[in-house]
């Protein structure tokens, strides 16, 4: 192994809707993680990974941190963005803006001293009063919680590169675990699922999002087209019937939208049939939420 080549483990957490996988996708130059204004879009832990000549970082992108436990799902979301704080090289804790509460200073406490923890303020653009970002990383600074402080637009592209050079630096000798085009763990299947997922989450109100969940049925290759059904789960009847729209005017936008998005993303023509089932209370039931694909031991 060249003592030069450098790779590591690098979790990107914090609360819900910081921006953590717009910046996932904008360190890897492409799309791999669903976004949205709304919480509670990513639901699942996934890798991305990055390779620059000598370094490789593997992110592992989790859901955000829900102050309410109240649902099955959000106790499922909450342990999984905890887990991801364990057994890394480095944390990327991310604000929103300069939002810091007391949550997230138990949250930080709680990692081990062997990791290395950057605090990164997105959303730097957005700031209202610009003049109260210096003294607001002078205060953290001195409670001498982070190796470093990163502020940053993940959207509009200010100061992540910064970011992946510190990262490049703290990262420890080791030869690179996967090879070097390899971009995430994902399978076609699953970015599937959520795609279709972050469509319906992008055209509906603000509480149905939270009770969707999107099943693969079918996903195979025949003559150059990939045919994929989905089943798009709710939990309720009149969930349903938004769902689908007047006519079937919603679910037809949803389906042609995601089909456009995964033919780009697949290369390849896609032919997608989309359905949409009740199935009753499946986000506050634990027992059911293997069956819905969250895997309960992460």
């Amino acid at each position: 192994m060249d003592l030069k080549t450098k790779s590591g483990y690098v979790s990107i957490v914090g609360k819900t809707n910081a921006g953590k996988s717009t910046l996932l996708n904008n360190i890897l130059g492409q799309k791999i993680a669903i976004t949205s204004r709304k919480p509670q879009t990513t639901r699942h832990r996934f890798l991305g990974i990055r390779t620059d000549n000598e370094f490789q970082i593997i992110f592992v992108d989790t859901p955000g941190f829900h102050s309410g436990q109240k649902r099955a799902l959000n106790r499922y979301m909450n342990k999984v963005a905890s887990n991801a704080m364990r057994g890394v090289d480095i944390v990327l804790y991310v604000l929103d803006k300069l939002n810091w509460t007391e949550e997230d200073l138990s949250r930080v406490n709680s990692i081990s001293d062997e990791t290395s923890v950057i605090l990164v303020i997105n959303k730097v653009d957005k700031l209202e009063e610009k003049n109260s970002l210096l003294p607001f990383i002078k205060e953290l600074s001195e409670k001498d919680l982070f190796s470093h402080i990163i502020p940053i637009s993940a959207l509009k592209d200010l100061g992540v590169e910064d970011l992946v050079k510190l990262i490049h630096e703290k990262l420890p000798i080791g030869g690179h675990l996967y090879p070097e085009d390899q971009v995430t763990d994902i399978s076609e299947r699953f970015l599937a699922s959520e795609i279709i997922r972050e469509n319906c989450i992008n055209r509906l109100g603000d509480e149905l999002p939270y009770r969707i969940s999107v099943s693969i049925e079918r996903f195979s290759e025949v003559k150059g087209i990939i045919h994929i059904d989905s089943v798009i789960f709710v939990e309720k009847q009149s969930q349903k019937g938004m769902l689908i729209g007047q006519s079937g005017s919603m679910l037809k936008s949803i389906g042609t939208a995601s089909r456009k998005e995964l033919e780009k993303l697949l290369e390849s023509k896609v032919m997608l049939k989309t359905w949409v089932k009740v199935k009753s209370g499946w986000s506050d039931n634990e027992s059911l939420l293997p069956s819905m694909g969250y895997d309960l031991d992460k």
